[in-house]
């Protein structure tokens, strides 16, 4: 679908001249950017009924909190905002004079820049809007970081992007993909980053969040989304916050024994490193974009079977668009967790200690390492059978001008061998499970937990045909 892409103001205009609707704007901690690209575009008073900053706390709570205690740059507030404000308009404007007007109301709560520069500026906005039904609204809600080293920069790409977001749900409400890159009309990934949307209500329950958070991701409006256990999208700073996070890499397609032994060994090892808890801990399995797009494109069915089957297993689930580890431990390290540890197998270490892996970086492998192996950082490793041999960590053939480095990581102990692994998975290779699927060879069933093969034949994913 081909769409103009029009200004700010122009769409500020459209929404106030064109668009029969009609609602509040409430707006905390970032000024009132996107009430004020209303009013100055003229024809406001069409538009809203009305707008306001309860910036104080006492006031915050007093209207949307009930005196309970919480955050304030949350989830949690924003859908207070967005149910106080909706469900206030359509008590009080009950009048004939309304009858067609399409009630909508948004909420953002917002962290802009403090004076020091020491904080990270992030918020939470949504649009909770008329489209078929009064009494039964649809719901869009987005978390956004944004990126600017100045706080007025910060609040005019506020204003942008509320009313970007306002525009799309009633001007692509029915086109998904076109509604996710007009929230960033204007704007660009270097000024605001969008790593989470979720949309619900009678006028998109087409929509899978799920893919929308791909959708993220493929355009370039984040790097990394995350599904918890549930396969909900999460928003990443709440899920790994004071957390132990294992993250396992893969194409899990499908996710077999080997899988799940990684799942274990890692667990154990990090119990014996101490101070472990079951519920301060996160294990996520993490896929790359280019393996989600290994075929050229985005297959959707695919993908959501590999999201089900994870999270079907109580797994949480991440898509990434790092090819380097040390992006991802940068990623992480930009949150608020304990420990990270990230479990790969022998062929990737291979990889990883080649120089020619990092020709793109000016330091080169030592640039890349001092990136990688930040203070809560270490690297576990997975065994190979090769030959009838036993390759690992410690046993690792490397270039010896790397062989003093990587003798220190192994010294000190930021290199782990995973230990007591199931000798009976070694071998199981994903890629060769793949090939026995989707040829309709036997035995692939027993390379995998039974849920995981019960799921693919009755849902005959990955390939599989019960005629084959």
């Amino acid at each position: 679908m081909n769409r103009p892409i029009y200004s700010i103001k122009q769409k500020a205009l459209k929404i106030n001249i064109e668009d029969k609707v009609y609602g509040t704007l409430a707006e905390i901690g970032g000024g009132q950017e996107v009430a004020r690209a209303f009013f100055q575009a003229g024809g406001a008073s069409q538009t809203i009924a009305k707008s306001i900053s309860a910036y104080d706390k006492t006031f915050s709570d007093h209207y949307y909190n009930n005196h309970e205690s919480g955050r304030y740059v949350s989830q949690d507030r924003l859908l207070k905002m967005l149910y106080k404000e909706y469900s206030d308009l359509t008590e009080i404007l009950v009048d004939e004079k309304h009858n067609d007007s399409l009630f909508f109301a948004f909420a953002n709560t917002v962290e802009i820049l403090n004076y020091h520069k020491t904080n990270q500026a992030h918020g939470w906005m949504g649009v909770r809007f008329q489209y078929s039904s009064r009494e039964k609204p649809n719901e869009v809600l987005v978390h956004f970081n944004l990126l600017e080293n100045d706080a007025l920069l910060q609040q005019y790409t506020l204003g942008s992007l509320g009313v970007n977001l306002i525009y799309a749900c009633f001007h692509h409400v029915f086109y998904p993909n076109s509604f996710m890159q007009s929230i960033m009309d204007n704007l660009d990934s270097h000024r605001v980053e969008i790593d989470m949307v979720s949309m619900k209500g009678p006028d998109l329950d087409y929509v899978d969040n799920r893919l929308l958070g791909v959708q993220l991701v493929k355009n370039g409006m984040t790097n990394v989304v995350m599904f918890d256990s549930s396969g909900n999208i999460a928003q990443a700073a709440d899920l790994v916050y004071k957390k132990d996070i294992i993250a396992i890499r893969g194409s899990f397609r499908p996710i077999t024994h080997v899988g799940f032994d990684m799942v274990r060994t890692s667990k154990q090892m990090l119990e014996r490193e101490g101070n472990y808890k079951d519920e301060t801990s996160l294990l996520l399995c993490e896929i790359t974009m280019r393996n989600l797009f290994s075929s050229g494109e985005l297959d959707e069915r695919d993908f959501l079977a590999r999201v089900d089957l994870l999270t079907g297993m109580g797994l949480n689930v991440m898509v990434s668009n790092y090819m380097y580890f040390y992006r991802i431990s940068e990623y992480f390290n930009q949150f608020t967790i304990n420990r990270l540890r990230m479990v790969i197998g022998v062929p990737t270490l291979k990889n990883l200690v080649q120089k020619q892996y990092y020709a793109d970086l000016k330091g080169g492998v030592m640039e890349a390492f001092g990136r990688l192996f930040a203070q809560n950082v270490k690297l576990y490793v997975y065994p190979l059978l090769e030959n009838k041999r036993l390759q690992t960590g410690k046993l690792l053939n490397v270039d010896e001008e790397m062989f003093y480095l990587y003798q220190h990581l192994l010294n000190n102990e930021q290199i782990i061998d995973l230990e007591n692994v199931d000798r009976a998975f070694q071998g199981i290779f994903t890629r060769e499970v793949l090939k026995m699927i989707q040829n309709g060879e036997h035995g692939w069933e027993e390379m995998m937990p039974n849920f995981i093969a019960n799921q693919i034949k009755a849902n005959q994913l990955f390939g599989y045909s019960d005629s084959k």
